[in-house]
């Protein structure tokens, strides 16, 4: 039997958790550390953990595998936190949309003897919380795992095995490359979608423009509807390479800006290529569907 802490059960950790009871992964049992008995007491009425604790000592005592799965401005604290408690064979690893300062805190912050290993599954929804949780949530996605200073070969193989039993597909991958494209797949899209949101909803005619808005503005404003804080601490802890891809961004909208102006038919081989993009990538990606 595996021992195994989460350590915060909100979407992906939820779903982490069910995901791998559902699986049997090594006959496992799982703690949860929550704030709140409440969410405590509905991921083990979910199935999603054995057992859980407010008291983060308690809660990782003898475990093999901690999951780190906060929101990333408060990974730093946890892992300081987790020092004094933590067995020397203890495998660590996160679920941050970031990675280059996570893998900073922990190379400075945990012993040397403690494996560290980046991860980010690259899934989600805009719902939140433990309530929002499923077990399927990880099928076919990639999970990227970052090295840290102190990895082991031990710590990668099981994490891999762990991400295969979900059916993920693992991604090594270098920290800054991660961050990078993120920051272009993930973090730009997020602020797409609010900056239209807020372009629409704060015009005088929104509500008229409202009672016409469809399926596409619902789906280009999807992510919208995400968690507030955590998507404000992803874009912060991920600055230089998101400023960069909004400039690129910026770039693209000016670009087609002058094309409408000047009525210039060019405009069509904008859309013919992002088309062509589009549908080329959805064939990789998606080719059962």
């Amino acid at each position: 039997m595996t021992r195994v802490a989460i350590i915060g059960l909100g979407l992906i950790g939820g779903s982490l958790g069910l995901a791998l009871k559902q699986a049997g992964w090594q006959h496992a049992h799982i703690t949860g550390y929550v704030r709140r008995p409440e969410t405590g007491i509905a991921a083990v009425k979910g199935g999603a953990v054995d057992s859980f604790e407010v008291d983060l000592g308690k809660a990782v005592r003898g475990a093999e595998l901690i999951i780190i799965a906060t929101p990333i401005l408060v990974i730093k604290d946890i892992l300081t936190r987790l020092v004094p408690f933590i067995d020397h064979h203890c495998v660590v690893t996160d679920v941050a949309s970031t990675k280059r300062m996570v893998m900073q805190w922990a190379d400075h912050i945990l012993p040397k003897s403690i494996c560290f290993i980046g991860g980010h599954p690259m899934t989600g929804k805009e719902l939140t919380g433990i309530e929002a949780a499923e077990a399927g949530l990880f099928e076919n996605c990639t999970y990227c795992l970052v090295k840290g200073r102190h990895s082991t070969d031990h710590g990668m193989s099981l994490l891999q095995h762990m991400i295969k039993t979900i059916g993920a597909n693992a991604l090594p991958i270098d920290a800054a490359q991660h961050d990078n494209l993120v920051a272009g797949i993930s973090h730009l899209p997020l602020l797409a979608s609010m900056a239209l949101v807020q372009t629409t909803t704060q015009d005088k005619a929104w509500a008229e423009m409202s009672k016409l808005a469809s399926s596409g503005y619902r789906d280009i404003t999807r992510l919208a509807s995400g968690d507030p804080d955590m998507h404000t601490q992803i874009c912060l802890s991920n600055k230089e390479a998101l400023t960069a891809w909004i400039d690129t961004f910026i770039h693209q909208l000016q670009e087609l800006r002058m094309l409408i102006s000047n009525e210039d038919t060019a405009l069509k081989d904008k859309f013919v290529t992002a088309f062509k993009e589009r549908n080329e990538w959805l064939k990789k990606r998606y080719p059962l569907q």
